[in-house]
Formats: C-alpha cells, sequence, structure tokens
C-alpha cells in the first residue's frame, strides 16, 4: 500500500507545501517534492499500478457542528475530541483548514482529470472492502510529534510523518494512536465534501461522518 502524505502550505517560493510517499513505515521515502502536481501525480501512479491509492492531508479535513435543537450553539469553534491545547479554531488550525480546502480541492479535482474512473471514501473499513479505490484522511503531526527536520526542511518532514503514520495505522490498527474525532458533536466532513465538489464519487451519508484523523503524538 502507498500512502502520499501532504504538509499543507503557501505554494509560493520557497514553497512551505510538501508531499512525501511511502509503502513501508520503515523503508526510505520512494517519491517526495514540494508542489500540489506532483503529489497528483503521485496519488495517479500508485491507482495506476496498484489500483488504489491513499491521501493523507495535514490540515483540519472535519469540523464539529453542535445540533441545532438546543444551546448548543455554545460548542461552535469549540476543539474536537483529543485535540487538546491545538484545537482546529485556533489560528494556526483555522489557517490550516482554509489552506487545505483550497490546495486538496485542486488536488481532488486535479486527479479526477487524470484518473476519471476515481472513487473516494473517507472511512477506512469501506476502502477495505474495496467500495472505493481512494481513501483520503487527515494527519495531525503536531508539538511533540513533530519530526525531526530532513535535509529538504520541516515541511518535507511533517509530510514523511503523516504518511508514514497513516501507514501504521492500516496496516498494523489503531492501537496507541489517539483518538481525534467531531462526537458526539456532529461532524462536517470537508474530505468528502471536497471530493463531491471535485466530481469524485464518494457516498453521500459520508458528509456527516467522521474522517479518519491519524494524530502522531499522545493527546493532551
Amino acid at each position: 500500500m502507498r500512502v502520499v502524505g501532504v504538509d499543507i502550505g503557501s505554494v509560493k517560493s520557497p514553497s512551505k507545501f510538501a508531499w512525501a510517499v511511502v509503502d513501508s513505515p520503515e523503508h526510505a521515502v520512494l517519491s517526495c517534492g514540494d508542489d500540489p502536481e506532483g503529489a497528483v501525480q503521485a496519488l495517479a501512479r500508485s491507482l495506476a499500478e496498484d489500483g488504489h491509492a491513499v491521501l493523507t492531508v495535514e490540515a483540519p479535513m472535519a469540523i464539529p457542528v453542535p445540533d441545532p435543537n438546543s444551546d448548543e450553539w455554545r460548542w461552535l469553534g469549540r476543539a474536537r475530541t483529543g485535540e487538546g491545547n491545538r484545537p482546529w479554531s485556533a489560528s494556526a488550525g483555522a489557517g490550516a483548514l482554509a489552506t487545505g480546502v483550497a490546495q486538496t480541492a485542486w488536488m481532488l479535482s486535479r486527479l479526477h482529470s487524470l484518473a476519471p474512473r476515481v472513487t473516494a471514501t473517507t472511512q477506512s473499513q469501506r476502502f477495505t472492502a474495496g467500495e472505493a479505490n481512494l481513501l483520503l484522511t487527515e494527519a495531525f503531526v503536531s508539538g511533540t510529534g513533530k519530526p525531526v527536520p530532513v535535509a529538504a526542511g520541516q515541511h518535507a518532514a511533517d509530510a514523511e510523518a503523516a504518511a508514514r503514520a497513516t501507514l501504521t495505522y492500516l496496516t498494523d490498527g489503531p492501537d496507541g494512536f489517539p483518538l481525534v474525532a467531531c462526537a458526539p458533536r456532529r461532524a462536517l466532513n470537508l474530505l468528502a465534501a471536497l471530493a463531491d465538489w471535485a466530481g469524485v464519487p464518494v457516498p453521500r451519508d459520508e458528509l456527516h461522518l467522521d474522517v479518519l484523523v491519524i494524530r502522531t503524538q499522545p493527546a493532551t
């Protein structure tokens, strides 16, 4: 299984965007780069050669929305379960969310143009069952989970860490990974919404389902 990890960031030179591809928790990075086109090409190659691909995006890709039938509006903007002191709505998270929406929308629409038969899911069990050939997940790389920078810089290291953690989660299971989820609030699944916008088929019910968030540090 090949996983493409993407560290969301400005694409202006010098780029703060990075991507990396891994197929083993231990083996070296297969390929990497600092532009969204390269990330999409890597996904397209995986789809062509393996029949499936995984994209993990390091930016908030699901947000909690309180129940509309009570005073739960008081929960608007609060952290997701397991985020600790780094909520999606804080300055860094909100900035990554906005940039991530634009960049992920472009990547998925570009991928759809290269691989028009691609189908997506944000639910790992559906991916494993073969119900879609593209799995979309969120990576949460922060704090003590930050990797040591590699020669290409911190953004490249974060992209690699996101890809490796996702691959480990999918192959070994969730043990050791802290839970990050919108529940008990309702989830607004941005990955599903962006896939639908890009023309990539995704089950409609996933708009309301939690995204798989893979956090590389213990919850605080």
